[in-house]
């Protein structure tokens, strides 16, 4: 009997919560079928597909192993904990929550810090002045590192953080921070500022797939299955439906509303009636609604789009191309 594929979600919190909507809305509930307290479950009609509920450190930690098929995890924890993680996994897609950005912070006493070169500057001062080098507090070591390599930031030494970073240049035991935020509000509350240029990565949560994991025939299907599911809802909210009959409704019309309003034709232009069945961007949909209007249009029904399957799953692309690379 040949394992089952397993998709790694978050077990609690606000990731949790949107993962599981976002699934949903997907038509792939997730179910724990011993109850809520359970660690292991599946997709209500996918009985080949098994859920495993971790925290976002353990979901990476597994993808890195190859030890699940799929995780929903941020990307600041891929890009800190798994060495050159573009060629141990692969990032599907970014799913719209669990926003938050990696930064460089220092105190708002340094009021000629505005820039990773000022900071260099003040870094190289730092060592002269007290003999040794200035101190960074993080949990991001490896961004860390990378970061200020890039930027020729040299005289500096990490200062692995435990608890609240932020904290640490108060606390006196680190000059500045790397930390995560999503506001900047916590920073601010501890007299701190992002530099300028100091924005390591801007991260959010993504659907990833591992390279190693056994992506045998049945795995593939299964993936493709979701893969589809996912693509299909992404694309109903993206458009909403705008239907439309007159006389005046023809290929040239239809063709200035997609330049003008990104509008799809997904069933062909207008029939010889002159009904038209077209795809809007929702930003849109009132101005091209008065746009068709304009043109001789009695009435314009809009309607919301729970899913639109396409013949080609990008997404189930992307994983194949990595796959095969």
């Amino acid at each position: 009997m040949s394992a089952p594929f397993v998709i790694a979600v978050p077990a609690k919190g606000r990731l949790q919560e949107n993962a599981q909507r976002l699934f949903a809305r997907a038509g792939l509930e997730l179910v724990k079928p011993r109850g809520a307290r359970d660690y292991r479950g599946t997709i209500a009609d996918l009985p080949d597909i098994e859920v495993a509920y971790l925290s976002a450190a353990e979901i990476t930690d597994l993808l890195a192993q190859g030890m699940v098929h799929f995780g929903v995890t941020g990307e600041d924890l891929v890009r800190e904990m798994i060495p050159d993680a573009d060629a141990k996994v692969v990032l599907i897609d970014a799913l719209g929550f669990g926003h938050a950005n990696v930064v460089v912070a220092v105190p708002q006493s340094w009021i000629d810090v505005y820039s990773m070169a000022d900071l260099d500057d003040v870094a190289t001062a730092f060592r002269l002045k007290h003999n040794r080098k200035m101190r960074v507090a993080t949990k991001y070591s490896n961004l860390t590192r990378a970061f200020f390599s890039a930027h020729g930031v040299t005289d500096y030494r990490i200062v692995a953080s435990s608890g609240a970073t932020e904290g640490a240049p108060a606390a006196g035991t680190a000059e500045l921070i790397v930390d995560i935020t999503t506001t900047g509000a916590t920073l601010t509350a501890n007299a701190l500022k992002v530099i300028e240029d100091g924005v390591i990565l801007r991260s959010q949560a993504n659907l990833v797939a591992t390279r190693s994991a056994l992506w045998g025939e049945s795995e593939r299907a299964s993936a493709r299955i979701v893969l589809d599911r996912l693509a299909a809802e992404a694309r109903g909210r993206a458009f909403r439906e705008v239907r439309a009959r007159f006389p005046g409704c023809d290929e040239t019309l239809i063709a200035q509303a997609r330049e003008r309003f990104g509008v799809t034709s997904p069933f062909g232009g207008p029939t010889s009636s002159g009904m038209v069945t077209l795809h809007c961007p929702p930003a849109h949909v009132h101005a091209f609604a008065s746009f068709l209007r304009e043109h001789g249009a009695a009435a314009v029904t809009v309607a919301d789009l729970d899913h639109v399957f396409a013949r080609d799953n990008s997404l189930y692309a992307k994983l194949e191309a990595a796959l095969a690379g």
